[in-house]
């Protein structure tokens, strides 16, 4: 499946003001099921563009502005290819199939900060534990089980805030975004001992109940031996990444925004914000 990325988003301001930096991570990561064909960014102010990576691998555009401005709006366009299939099969070593198992010394280390939970001896841990009914009991399928769960308990809604809220305030609310429901599912797992960390990117389904067919998205990646980093969207409750196209990945969603900038001037100089997302295929 081929599709065609535009994002842009745009600030008004009531005068021409000073633009600091802004840092962007709109580049699709590639992998062995997405494959970028092409890429670019246009920003309607001048300025040049430094590319760089961020700790995760994670493509970073920082873009310096040099002149003032009362608009400015920064657009990427990009083609993929995805052909990630819609029922997956996951090569999860023998040593992991059954919960609770042990990572071994090098994974330990190498996942860090993504498999510590922020609060292990809060509701959420209690929560978490209360999916796994026997001990042991089937890795993937207590996953899939917390995957699924998640919409039982929290409903999904549109949330024009910004940030991400607490994994205890989407249970205590019983709501959240879809950043919000993939940040409870991360830590949960994490809770129960899981490597997890946070995903951004777009997602195309035209059938989807949630979201609009393509539009910008958050999931999770579960790490186990074997197969490595699966997806998990809890939103949508899916496993795989069929429909998913990955930007960045993350210890959390704070860290992946897709632009992040300022302004030099008075508080009451900012207008407003616009974002528009489209993703269609593209039909040969």
């Amino acid at each position: 499946m081929k599709l065609q990325i535009k994002h842009q988003t745009t600030y008004r301001y009531l005068r021409p003001v000073g633009l600091l930096a802004h840092r962007l991570i709109l580049s699709p990561r590639t992998d062995e099921q997405l494959r970028i064909l092409s890429f670019n960014i246009d920003c309607s102010a001048n300025g040049s563009i430094a590319w760089s990576q961020d700790v995760f691998g994670n493509t970073i555009a920082t873009v310096t502005f040099s002149e003032r401005t009362s608009e400015l709006t920064i657009s990427s366009a990009a083609v993929v290819e995805q052909t990630a299939h819609p029922w997956p099969v996951f090569n999860i070593d023998i040593s992991a199939h059954s919960y609770p198992f042990t990572y071994s010394t090098e994974d330990k280390t190498d996942l860090g900060a993504f498999a510590a939970a922020t609060s292990p001896g809060n509701r959420v841990a209690d929560w978490a534990r209360a999916f796994v009914g026997s001990h042991p009991t089937d890795t993937l399928s207590l996953l899939k089980d917390i995957n699924a769960g998640i919409l039982t308990n929290v409903s999904y809604r549109i949330r024009d805030e910004e940030g991400t809220q607490s994994p205890q305030q989407t249970l205590e609310q019983a709501s959240g975004s879809c950043r919000d429901i993939a940040a409870l599912f991360i830590e949960a797992v994490r809770c129960l001992g899981f490597g997890a960390r946070a995903v951004s990117g777009y997602i195309y389904d035209p059938r989807a109940s949630v979201d609009d067919g393509g539009s910008t998205h958050a999931w999770a990646e579960v790490y186990l031996p074997g197969a490595g980093w699966i997806a998990f969207d809890p939103t949508h409750r899916r496993v795989g990444e069929a429909c998913l196209i990955p930007v960045a990945f993350a210890r959390n969603n704070a860290q992946i925004m897709p632009v992040t900038g300022g302004y030099t001037g008075m508080p009451d100089d900012f207008v407003d914000l616009g974002v528009s997302v489209k993703v269609i295929e593209i039909r040969e």
